[in-house]
């Protein structure tokens, strides 16, 4: 509830805490002033809003290569929307060459985070970390993604509903290469586990660790 002004001409100005997105907004008097005549008069300001949109067919992929001098060991955080009308693909998939790999997969409608550590022997109580959230998700409509992994825990966010695991072991001896691929993998099979098929529909605003992956790919 935000209190009104006194009088005909004084201004009452109110900045949100947090950013919202809508449609419309919609406002219920809650009590009018009662030494004066009842009326509202409201203006709404927003911010502006960097959309960078790329598609792909169900054949593409794009691959991140990112400097390893610029890439910190201790976090990584991945954000993306996306919209589809199929109800498998990979969204993002990033591996190492002993096995480990961190994959991003749309199964039946549902998204499942999977990160394996590869190395069973030396890792066997964290060897695998599978992680669903959502359902329906096939609807052509935007969802929101975050990822984010640092020492031993992990946050999976889709459309606002987070997934908080801790794990035992500590995720920087993952070995991963300094490649980032996002709407498939670059060679089916790889991995050998999942379903290696490739995402048709759109991917916004991808970013990892602040940079703007699609912004990145239309500068070449």
């Amino acid at each position: 509830a935000f209190p009104g002004n006194t009088n005909a001409d004084s201004v009452v100005y109110y900045k949100l805490q947090h950013s919202i997105k809508a449609r419309f907004l919609r406002f219920v008097p809650l009590d009018w002033n009662p030494k004066g005549r009842i009326g509202m008069r409201i203006e709404v300001y927003g911010c502006t809003y960097r959309s960078e949109v790329v598609g792909f067919d169900g054949k593409s992929y794009l691959i991140y290569t990112f400097n390893q001098k610029l890439m910190s060991a201790q976090k990584d955080v991945i954000s993306l929307k996306f919209k589809t009308m199929q109800s498998d693909g990979i969204l993002l998939h990033r591996e190492g060459k002993n096995g480990d790999h961190i994959t991003l997969e749309l199964i039946k409608g549902k998204l499942f985070l999977l990160i394996n550590l590869g190395d069973t022997k030396t890792h066997p109580s964290n060897a695998q970390i599978n992680i669903t959230l959502g359902s329906l998700l096939d609807d052509q409509h935007w969802h929101s993604v975050l990822i984010e992994y640092f020492n031993n825990q992990v946050n999976f966010t889709v459309d606002k509903h987070t997934h908080h695991f801790h794990a035992k072991g500590e995720f920087n001896h993952l070995d991963l290469d300094y490649e980032l691929s996002f709407g498939g993998i670059p060679v089916p099979g790889k991995s050998g586990t999942l379903s290696r098929r490739n995402f048709h529909g759109c991917f916004e605003n991808i970013y990892y660790n602040g940079l703007n992956i699609i912004d990145l790919a239309r500068r070449r």
